[in-house]
Order: C-alpha cells, then sequence, then structure tokens
C-alpha cells in the first residue's frame, strides 16, 4: 500500500504562562479533575517560565527524522502535531490535505498499549480527520515499540551512565527503579483483546532494561505522575511513596529511570527532577536521574526502520523485537477501552 507522508503525533504542552491553564483544561476535559488540583499543576509549569520542555524537543525530532530519512532515501515528508496544543492535530491534517496528502502513517510519541497512550491517540486522529472533512488523508498509526531496540537500548545506555555517578562500593545497597505514568486502574485493566497490555509491555521493557544494564541489582517499577481524582483507583505505588519503602529497606541509592517516557518533559523534569529529587535528599537517599531517548539516533533510526515495516512487502522481516510479549499493527476498535469516569 502507497503512503505519501509521515506524521509525528504528540501530547502538546504550553510554550507560555498565558497557555498554561487552557493546556490543562483542554487535557483535563471530562475528567472531573478538581480546579485545585489544576491550580496545583499550573504551578509546577511556571516553576519554568509556563513553558514545557515537550514543544521543543518535538521540533528537534521532527529535524532529526527529517534528516534521517533524506540520508536514508526516504522520499516523505514529516509533518507534526499534537492532541492538547499548538500545532493542534486538527490544523496539521488541514495542512496536509492542502498539500495533497491522501494516505499517511502516524509516529506517536508513546512506546506502550493503553488507552491515554494508544487508544486515545487514535480517537484524536479520528476527530481531526473528521474536522478536516471528507478530503482528510487516510492515517494509519504506527506500531507500538517499548520493545524496540531504537527505545530499549538508550534508556539501558542512560542508566549505566546513572549507575557511573553513585559510589561503587555503595552497590550493595543500590536499587534500580523503573517509572512510567500512573493511570486508572480501571484503564490499566481494560477490556478488550489487547487490554491491560499497558503494564505488562512496562514490566516488558523494565526486564529488558535491567538485563542489559544492571542485571546484579534489584529492581522495580513504579509509577508517578497521577492526576485524577482522590477517591478513583490509580496503579500504585508512587514513585516518592517508593523511595521512603526503599529507605526504610536500607538503601543508599537509587537511579530512576522512566522508562515510561521518550522524553525529558515536564513530568520527568517536575516530578522526578524536583519532587522524587527533594524526597530522596530528604530521606538520605543518593538519587540519579537516567535519560530518555530524546534524539539519540538509535531512536531516530527507529522511527524510519518503523515506517520501512509497514511499507515495505516483506515488512515483517524488517521488524527488530527484543520482547516477547505479543504484537500487532492495528488495533481493533474495541481494544483498551477508555477508564470508567467517576459518576
Amino acid at each position: 500500500m502507497a503512503y505519501d507522508a509521515v506524521v509525528l503525533v504528540s501530547f502538546g504542552g504550553p510554550e507560555g504562562p498565558d497557555d498554561v491553564l487552557p493546556f490543562l483544561q483542554n487535557v483535563t476535559r471530562g475528567r472531573g479533575v478538581p480546579p485545585e488540583r489544576l491550580a496545583e499543576v499550573a504551578e509546577h509549569y511556571q516553576h519554568f517560565g509556563g513553558v514545557s520542555p515537550i514543544n521543543q524537543q518535538c521540533r528537534e525530532l521532527l529535524a532529526a527524522v527529517r534528516a534521517d530519512f533524506a540520508a536514508n532515501g526516504l522520499d516523505l515528508p514529516v509533518y507534526w502535531g499534537n492532541r492538547n496544543w499548538d500545532p493542534m492535530l486538527a490544523d496539521t491534517v488541514a495542512q496536509m490535505r492542502d498539500d495533497g496528502v491522501r494516505r499517511a502513517l502516524a509516529f506517536v510519541t508513546s512506546a506502550f498499549g493503553g488507552y491515554s497512550s494508544c487508544r486515545q491517540y487514535q480517537e484524536d486522529i479520528a476527530a481531526a480527520r473528521a474536522a478536516v472533512g471528507p478530503d482528510a488523508p487516510v492515517i494509519e498509526k504506527l506500531r507500538q515499540f517499548w520493545d524496540h531496540p531504537g527505545f530499549v537500548e538508550p534508556h539501558v545506555d542512560a542508566v549505566r551512565s546513572a549507575l557511573a555517578q553513585l559510589d561503587p562500593a555503595r552497590r550493595d545497597s543500590t536499587r534500580l527503579v523503573f517509572t512510567a505514568h500512573s493511570v486508572p486502574i480501571s484503564a490499566a485493566d481494560s477490556a478488550g483483546p489487547h487490554g491491560g497490555r499497558y503494564t505488562a509491555q512496562l514490566a516488558e521493557t523494565a526486564r529488558l532494561v535491567h538485563a542489559a544494564a544492571a542485571p546484579d541489582l534489584p529492581y522495580d517499577l513504579v509509577w508517578q505522575s497521577r492526576s485524577g481524582p482522590p477517591h478513583v483507583p490509580w496503579l500504585e505505588p508512587d514513585i516518592n511513596d517508593h523511595l521512603e519503602t526503599l529507605a526504610e529497606q536500607g538503601v543508599t541509592g537509587v537511579v530512576v529511570s522512566p522508562i515510561g517516557f521518550v522524553s525529558d518533559h515536564l513530568e520527568v523534569v517536575w516530578d522526578l527532577d524536583t519532587e522524587a529529587l527533594d524526597t530522596a535528599k530528604r530521606l538520605g537517599v543518593d538519587f540519579v536521574r537516567a535519560g530518555t531517548p530524546g534524539t539519540d539516533p538509535r531512536y531516530v533510526t527507529m522511527v524510519r526502520e518503523l515506517v520501512r515495516e509497514r511499507i515495505d512487502p516483506d515488512g515483517a522481516e524488517l521488524r527488530r523485537r527484543l520482547g516477547e510479549l505479543p504484537m500487532w499493527d492495528s488495533c481493533p476498535t474495541v481494544c483498551c477501552v477508555p477508564p470508567r469516569r467517576p459518576s
């Protein structure tokens, strides 16, 4: 099947103080998040001048992918559209239509299954196409990539680099902690053919990174960045609560690896580099946060490989994977249903 473009689809983020609250309202619309929680999160952004790092990181990834495509003979234009802030996906799809694009592939900056990390992006694409109208290009999402070498290997090297910053004499009391965005338990265990894959895929990525980076160390998978109503059960433990537990167990140093994220956006630089770091300091635990793929050349190459998989007649033979969980190219409409909203 012929494709004539690729679109980078991401979360989006504010780029100035006046953007913060409207952005957060976009993110949380219909989720029952209390206004006081929005105000609390808005304050996090104001620590950085009201600017989220994510849009600039997308610009850098966009430039790197375009350069990689050009250097490797992949003659496809690459566009960029966001879920929650400019450039909004509907505007990007309109531009693609105006440029004559008829069928495109979408690379979503989320490696995992689940509602907010996969299904909701499918809904965003459908909504953007509906807003543009009958002449909107067909857009097909590329597969998830939680166990692709181009995603796993940058995390491995980041963990190794972080561990090198801790005292090797205290390695016996060092622990590796993987984090990802918490979600409602109802979403993590959602029904459907691939429901519940969010936690399973994250556990697989953690296993792969641990085995390659520090197989002698114990490790945990914990959660961060909870944002929902307090009475709704979400995945636990939270990273800060877990640090308390580790300190009680005699752990003297931790490397925290945010495997749930592809770049150092706000939920990394605030929730980990600020809040979790402060918790570790209070507990007297040495804390080093490992990096994310960002624009690592292996991650950029992965984008091209995912496109080649889909457009090449022998695409299945090109597929690179390190894990053992089932893999699929497209999801049925009943997959990863939305979490149950509070009544």
